[in-house]
Formats: structure tokens, sequence, C-alpha cells
């Protein structure tokens, strides 16, 4: 079956790791415990404290209480879905101020155009909030990449190494899983979205990368295989 779709990770795949880790992740921290006391009252950071309070099982903590379980959590790198939700709005101060522009591997943006004039959809799957990605994308080095992918999902569709993630993940796109081309450097998750049906590419962009045996490998997008790739009339 021709592929009519990729999905795409972030971190190693369109971005960086190093970004995410020496950008993105220091930023919050330093911002999240008087981000969280000024904006406590705020509907939204009010309801995504009372999700870590809830996740965390510390139902009647004072606010004090849950930023501390905040900074353990990133200490843990917890793939939490509060903890990312509060990324995202501290990332949208940073990128609105200029504090810094979202790191993107040179070959992304000529893809990620190449790919969509063929007449593929493109969406993203991450660890990091939906909000998250719009913001990396739409403040990219390369400009604003957003009008290239028809949709974005993030933890709360499920954990990324969980074969009923991409199942799920398909059905909401419309598209077979095996109409679907997953790309992601991460081997377990790979593992996941093969047993959902998708077909699967790796990508080893960095030496700390371990190529596996399980899936294709490519070095950068140039060398990704679309299996019968369709004309944008298809």
């Amino acid at each position: 079956m021709k592929t009519k779709a990729i999905l795409l990770d972030i971190e190693g795949t369109t971005t960086a790791i190093r970004f995410v880790h020496d950008v993105l992740f220091p930023y919050a921290k330093r911002a999240l415990p008087d981000y969280v006391r000024a904006n406590q009252a705020d509907a939204s950071v009010a309801a995504l404290l009372d999700d870590v309070r809830e996740e965390a099982q510390i139902d009647d903590a004072g606010v004090e209480v849950v930023i501390d379980e905040l900074l353990r959590w990133i200490e843990e790198d917890k793939k939490a879905t509060p903890l990312k939700s509060l990324q995202g709005l501290m990332w949208q101060a940073g990128y609105q101020d200029g504090d810094f522009k979202g790191h993107v591997y040179s070959d992304t943006a000529p893809s990620l155009q190449c790919w969509g004039d063929s007449g593929l959809k493109l969406y993203v799957y991450s660890s990091g909030s939906v909000k998250a990605q719009k913001l990396l994308f739409g403040h990219s080095e390369a400009g604003d990449l957003c009008h290239h992918f028809a949709g974005y999902f993030d933890t709360k569709v499920g954990q990324k190494r969980e074969a009923a993630s991409y199942r799920s993940i398909a059905n909401q796109t419309g598209f077979a899983p095996s109409e679907i081309l997953f790309l992601s450097d991460v081997v377990e998750e790979l593992d996941a979205a093969r047993q959902a049906g998708m077909a699967t590419t790796q990508l080893v962009r960095d030496e700390d990368t371990q190529a596996g045996d399980q899936h294709p490998v490519a070095r950068n997008f140039s060398e990704v295989v679309v299996t019968e790739q369709p004309t944008g009339d298809s």
C-alpha cells in the first residue's frame, strides 16, 4: 500500500536533541517557579496545577509543593502531560520575546516542502505539548513551518512507546496505519508504530544515536524512502 502520510518525531528527527536539552529545558526550569506563582490564579494554569496534584497524589498541596513536584519531574525528565503543557506556556514567552528560535536541521524545511508538494500529508507526534510543537515550528530558524503540517499529536493521545497511541493517531488522521510512515530516532517508538501497522524509518543523524537493525535507517531526510509516493492529484 502506498504511503499517503508521514508522521514525524521532533527531537533527533527534525530538530537537534541538544536544542531541547540545552536551550528549552533550562529556560523552562529557570522560569517555572516565578511563572507558576505569578499565574496560579489563571484558569488554564490552575487546571494544570490540579492535574499535577492528581497525578502526584498530593490533592491538598499548596503551590510551593506543586512547584517542587514539577521541578522533580524536570530532573527525572518525566513525560507528564501537565508539565509539558506548562513548559509550552513558558516557551511561548521566550519565542515571542526573541530569546531563542526553534532549531531545525538544514534539510527539514526543504523536505517538508517537497513531501507536501508531492501530495503527502504531514503530522507531528512528540512528547512535547502540541503548543510547544507549534511554537518551535512557528518560530524556527527557517521561518514559520506550521503551514506544512495537517495536524499535531502529543502525549494526550498516549505514550510514544505504546502501539495504541499510533492506532489512535491513524484513526484521527483518517489514514490506515499502513498508509503512514513514522520517522523517529528512537527504536522503541518505531517498534510501537510498526506493531500498530505503520511503516517506519529510523533517523540516525549523529554518533550518539544507536542504529538498530529492526527498521530502515536514514542519516537525513534525503535518504528516507517513501513507498509508491503519491502525486498531488492522488
